[in-house]
């Protein structure tokens, strides 16, 4: 009797997913939910906050504990947590509009870059152009076109990330375009246009996620800074920029006026960064 012994098939490789793999890590974790716990006190503003945002009261500066206005009131009785939670909403409503748009455009043109030397050429004057504005000549510039709102908050953080998205991207298919997997394809017959969009751009993303977490740390100082100079959203309208402005006279007399959108602001970016980090770390292994 002969035994036929069958060699046992190697077992598959499990497919990495670094985006979740980073996300699973103490960092991944920590940034989400400080990031989490931010945005869903922003979703959660008009049934967290108990009063509106521009409603006033006769309690001008009240401290906090009082019956009422947990955090207390701002310089016109208004509740500092209602005025806190609906700046949470309105920053983030800003940021992941104006971060994607931006990272859109830059992408779009460097994928025009890519295309044709001339429109690279073309390409780079323009990121070269924003670029020698600095942020806050940007910000005036656009805000003495139209005035304060969101609508200026929003184009000045779309324009300030465009050629960050649109460089990181070129590169990216600067250096994916050396590579041996690149060459084999073109010998193979493959289509340019295939090569990019199934070989080239899917090898060239991994750094822009990463990005996308960076500028929203970006968006919130830009946002902040506008508000702060007084050429972002339009009072009464809060914004965490807005609320920590309007502290800045009585930061003597009442220091918990500053507290609630310092400690938001920290909380938010803290949270960010340590998932840009998280992510950093996972796709470069």
């Amino acid at each position: 009797m002969t035994t036929t012994l069958t060699k046992a098939a190697p077992p598959r490789a499990r497919r990495r997913h670094p985006y979740r793999d980073a996300l699973a890590t103490a960092r991944g974790r920590t940034g989400l939910a400080l990031v989490g716990l931010v945005v869903l006190a922003g979703l959660l503003a008009p049934l967290l906050a108990g009063h509106g945002p521009t409603d006033q009261s006769g309690l001008a500066l009240a401290p906090p504990g009082t019956p009422g206005h947990p955090l207390g009131t701002d310089d016109l009785g208004r509740d500092l947590l209602a005025r806190l939670l609906h700046g949470i909403r309105a920053d983030l409503g800003i940021i992941v509009v104006a971060v994607p748009l931006g990272a859109v455009l830059g992408c779009l043109l460097a994928l025009a870059a890519a295309a044709h030397p001339i429109a690279d050429t073309v390409v780079q004057r323009t990121f070269d152009l924003i670029l020698a504005f600095p942020g806050l000549i940007l910000a005036l510039a656009v805000t003495a076109v139209l005035g304060p709102g969101r609508l200026p908050v929003i184009l000045v953080v779309a324009l300030a990330e465009i050629p960050v998205f649109g460089r990181l991207l070129r590169t990216g298919i600067l250096v994916q375009r050396g590579r041996e997997y690149v060459t084999a394809a073109r010998v193979g017959g493959t289509s340019g246009g295939r090569i990019l969009t199934r070989h080239i751009l899917p090898n060239a993303a991994d750094p822009l996620v990463v990005q996308i977490a960076v500028s929203l740390t970006v968006a919130v100082f830009i946002e902040g800074a506008m508000s702060f100079l007084g050429v972002g959203v339009r009072p009464p309208e809060p914004t965490l920029g807005a609320v920590l402005s309007q502290s800045m006279p009585y930061l003597a007399q009442a220091p918990h006026f500053a507290a609630g959108p310092l400690v938001t602001v920290t909380v938010l970016v803290l949270g960010l960064s340590l998932t840009a980090e998280a992510l950093n770390r996972e796709i470069r292994r």
